[in-house]
């Protein structure tokens, strides 16, 4: 079975090269993948363009702002039968969610990645038409409307939001609302490896295997029962331009017609960093406003506290399809941005049925691929329903 950040592995002719697509929210090149249409999921690249050190320059052509993936001779822009008729997950305006891309370690050439969304209605409309497919320059304005819709690294308090090593004052790749890999020549964590600490086969992808790159957005104030968030990789090593998108709902905003809940949760969080046990004690406070219907999925994040070595990922394993089906190899991989020593923080957050109930436990595998399970009980929840689309379960390493 499948998990939200790892597609399943088909096989490839070994002269292919992959490279990147989005895995959280899940895209539509991940559920190609996942439906055995795609066998590339990180193939859906725009070549030859002048990806750097322009971000922005280039036109986007057949591959538009979700992708298009030459090798299956499947275009993204259009829904299809796996992909692009229903939301994968929701938001609410100004909700600082988690979002993740899978890079191939054979194909990854450092450079820059953004999130955007295009707050056009009229525009995106044409992407979610399971019988239209947007021409060349109607794919153009999208793009130039999700490039206006760039939802800048610096609007997530906290979040590290630097400027590329390969990059220089005088050129207009010099801007940090932007994401950055590490420098492309940098000795230590090269390229795009090692941006949230995730080990190598964290994630899936056809060639080489995969690690994930994640980060967190701040959803705009706008509202959509419909729309797209778009990702885009510009490489700085090769000439190439790597797009997807996946189909969210946004509910809560200033404009659009969909409105719902809103909803807070506040964890605080201590740790004792002792040889045996992390402690961490949650407070979770709900301002549930009235709302037409309830929430059809909910937000989940998992946080866990626990000290890793350099090469360990945390994981969540569980007894549903999201959660790998017990299946560590499927389970998704938490991120560690938020890691210290003093706060050793592993986080993930999934979209998941309201009223879902399952079990679960964390693992920690090692760069061999050893998984180290927690010890008995499975952890058991059960997502709220209601208004509140989103929750935090918190915990430590048991």
């Amino acid at each position: 079975m499948k998990g939200l950040t790892v597609c399943i592995a088909l096989s490839l002719a070994s002269y292919v090269y992959g490279h990147g697509y989005l895995t959280i929210p899940k895209s539509r090149t991940c559920l190609g993948n996942e439906a055995s249409l795609d066998s590339c999921p990180e193939c859906a690249i725009l070549e030859p363009v002048a990806s750097w050190p322009n971000l922005t320059a280039a036109a986007v052509g057949r591959s538009g702002p979700c992708g298009y993936n030459a090798r299956s001779s499947i275009d993204y822009n259009q829904p299809g039968s796996a992909w692009g008729s229903s939301t994968v997950a929701t938001y609410t305006a100004g909700q600082i969610v988690t979002v993740q891309w899978c890079v191939d370690a054979n194909g990854d050439h450092g450079g820059m990645f953004s999130y955007r969304v295009c707050q056009n209605q009229d525009i995106v409309d044409k992407f979610i038409d399971p019988s239209y497919l947007p021409t060349n320059d109607e794919k153009q304005e999208a793009e130039d409307c999700f490039v206006a819709g760039t939802l800048n690294c610096n609007d997530v308090d906290g979040q590290t939001c630097d400027y590329s090593a390969d990059c220089t004052e005088d050129e207009p790749c010099w801007r940090n609302d932007w994401f950055t890999c590490h420098g492309f020549e940098a000795s230590t964590l090269p390229k795009c490896q090692g941006v949230d600490n995730a080990a190598l086969n964290s994630c899936y992808t056809s060639i080489a295997g995969g690690y994930t790159v994640t980060k967190q957005i701040k959803i705009p104030d706008y509202s959509s029962n419909h729309t797209l968030l778009s990702w885009k990789w510009n490489s700085f090593q090769t000439g190439q331009d790597y797009l997807g998108c996946a189909d969210i709902a946004i509910t809560g905003g200033g404009s659009g017609t969909t409105t719902t809940s809103a909803s807070t949760a506040t964890t605080l969080i201590t740790s004792t960093a002792t040889t045996s046990k992390l402690t961490t004690t949650t407070l979770t406070t709900t301002a549930t406003q009235a709302c037409s219907t309830p929430v059809a999925s909910v937000a989940v994040t998992f946080n866990e506290l626990v000290a890793t070595t350099p090469g360990q990922t945390i994981k969540v394993a569980g007894s549903i399809s999201e959660l790998g089906n017990w299946d560590p190899n499927s389970a998704p991989a938490l991120s560690a941005s938020q890691y210290t020593s003093a706060t050793p923080l592993w986080s993930y957050t999934v979209s998941l049925a309201a009223g879902t109930s399952f079990e679960y436990k964390f693992i920690n595998v090692d760069q061999s691929g050893s998984v180290t399970w927690e010890d008995d009980p499975n952890r058991s929840y059960e997502v709220p329903t209601g208004c509140a689309d989103s929750v935090i379960a918190s915990s430590n390493w048991q």
